[in-house]
Formats: structure tokens, C-alpha cells, sequence
């Protein structure tokens, strides 16, 4: 386990704030094209749970049950896309805790994969695509080059 986990929240939340968040200074260029895919399939994410939101909120009207359901797992699915979003930025700052939570991130990401695909029982269905980008952003969190930046970075920050 990393030595350099979060002892509190001010420790988990990004160094200067969203403005910080477009400036990806020496990282190599693999860690570079990770970051980037995390931080827009984030906000895709986000933007996905506002309009789901919405559609849990029509859906309520018509078939409660159902709908206060959909708006829980919407909850869910926006408080995920958050989190992808911060630790996103916390390993572009060399946090070796925030690259192995979002190595976990893609694991769960198979095991929704595999679930939604079950449901759609062979149909155009399921998350396949969105796991296949995050699998890449992940193996290139732990190339070589990415592996002895964070190598670089340990303590210094």
C-alpha cells in the first residue's frame, strides 16, 4: 500500500482547486493521455447523472417505485463519477494512493460491465466500451515511464 494515503479530507481534495485541474506540467506522456481519460469520462459522467436526474424525477411521477430506485442508483453513479474526477487529479499530482483507487475503480467498472451485458442478454447493451477505456487509462497509469515518475515524486509532495 502506498505510504502517501490521505490522513484527511483536505489531504484527498486537489492542490488549488478545479483551476488546477487543466495543468499537467512534467508528467510523461503516457500518465498525460490516462489523466485526460479519467478527468473526461468524470465529467461525461457527471453530465450523464445531471440528465439521468432528470429522468428519475419524470420517471417518479409515473412508476414511483421504480423511479426512486433509478434516482438512488443515479446518486450513486454521480458521487462515482465525483470521486473518478478527484482521484483523476490527485495521481496527476503523483499520489500513488489516488492510482491504485482508480485501478480499483476499473475492476468495478468489469463487474458493472459484466452485469449490465447479463442483463442485456447479448443485445447492443452494457458498459463494454466505457471498460475498455478505462482498462487503457489504467495500463498506462502503471507503465514503466508512469511507474518511475511516481518513483520520482514519492515524498516530494
Amino acid at each position: 500500500m502506498p505510504t502517501d494515503r490521505p490522513r484527511n479530507v483536505s489531504d484527498a481534495l486537489p492542490i488549488g482547486g478545479l483551476s488546477g485541474m487543466f495543468r499537467v506540467a512534467a508528467m510523461p506522456t503516457v500518465l498525460k493521455v490516462s489523466y485526460w481519460i479519467w478527468l473526461i469520462g468524470g465529467l461525461l459522467g457527471l453530465l450523464g447523472g445531471v440528465i439521468g436526474l432528470f429522468g428519475s424525477f419524470v420517471l417518479i411521477a409515473f412508476a414511483p417505485a421504480i423511479g426512486l430506485l433509478v434516482l438512488l442508483l443515479v446518486i450513486v453513479a454521480l458521487a462515482l463519477a465525483t470521486a473518478q474526477i478527484i482521484l483523476a487529479m490527485k495521481m496527476k499530482e503523483g499520489r500513488e494512493w489516488a492510482r491504485f483507487a482508480l485501478t480499483i475503480l476499473v475492476g468495478i467498472s468489469l463487474v458493472l460491465a459484466l452485469i449490465s451485458a447479463g442483463v442485456a442478454d447479448g443485445r447492443a447493451g452494457g458498459n463494454l466500451p466505457g471498460f475498455i477505456i478505462s482498462l487503457v487509462a489504467t495500463v498506462l497509469m502503471w507503465l514503466p515511464n508512469a511507474q518511475a515518475w511516481f518513483v520520482a515524486n514519492r515524498g516530494r509532495i
